[in-house]
């Protein structure tokens, strides 16, 4: 019997791409305003150049979006002529206006009714890979616990997060489904934990190969539906 459904955020609930291109414009702005000489010296499109440059120096931060981000302000941020108490409190606050506009996502059709309408029949959480908060962006009442790869180490499909949740939530792997728009992250990260997996999949894309989910939707109002009989094939 399935008691915990794990959910996958950004692509999955909503669509991170502007998301995040809206996050870097007010970050520029950010910039722009109080520390301008690294506005300067560069344009918004380097920000992609710069986190490349951040993975290849540090690559045990290859995980954690948020250690990448931090590394971009501040190694930019120094290169711009900035440092000590400055440079800190700039790579702080602009981190954190980067954070904030980061969490204002637009949620997909059906997404927050599919929610409520699982929510408190099973014990639902994110596993995700970014570094979404699921309280601000209004997830809060939905979910029961989180993890995500900055926390605790690895990024999906490694198993390490979903073997963090089954200890988290004590429940068997035959006891979870996860939910995720990535074929390798979230549907083989899954089957390499044990647990069952739901694709989602929005745009209705031809599998790409590898072990195929338990469980398809092409819309996010099906999942209910979809975990319900799945529930009843296991009872």
């Amino acid at each position: 019997m399935i008691r915990v459904i794990t959910f996958d955020l950004d692509d999955t609930l909503w669509a991170v791409d502007p998301v995040i291109k809206k996050a870097n414009q007010t970050l520029y702005r950010w910039l722009s305003e109080r520390a301008p000489a690294f506005t300067e010296r560069y344009q918004i499109s380097d920000f992609a150049t710069l986190q490349r440059q951040v993975v290849e120096r540090h690559p045990h931060w290859a995980h954690s979006v948020t250690a990448i981000r931090l590394g971009v302000l501040r190694e930019g941020l120094i290169a711009s002529g900035y440092h000590g108490r400055q440079l800190e409190q700039q790579v702080e606050q602009a981190f954190d206006c980067f954070l904030k506009a980061r969490n204002q996502v637009a949620f997909f059709n059906h997404a927050i009714h599919m929610l409520d309408q699982l929510h408190g029949r099973y014990q639902l959480g994110a596993l995700s890979n970014g570094n979404a908060d699921i309280e601000l962006v209004g997830l809060g009442d939905h979910f029961d616990f989180c993890f995500n790869a900055d926390q605790v180490g690895s990024a999906k499909p490694d198993p390490l997060m979903f073997e963090k949740m089954l200890e988290f939530t004590g429940a068997q792997a035959n006891e979870v489904v996860h939910v995720g728009d990535n074929p390798s992250h979230d549907i083989q990260g899954a089957h390499n934990a044990g647990v069952y997996s739901l694709w989602v999949n929005l745009e209705q894309i031809k599998w790409p190969g590898g072990t195929p989910a338990t469980l398809e939707v092409q819309c996010l109002s099906e999942i209910p539906a979809a975990i319900y009989r799945l529930n009843d094939q296991l009872t």
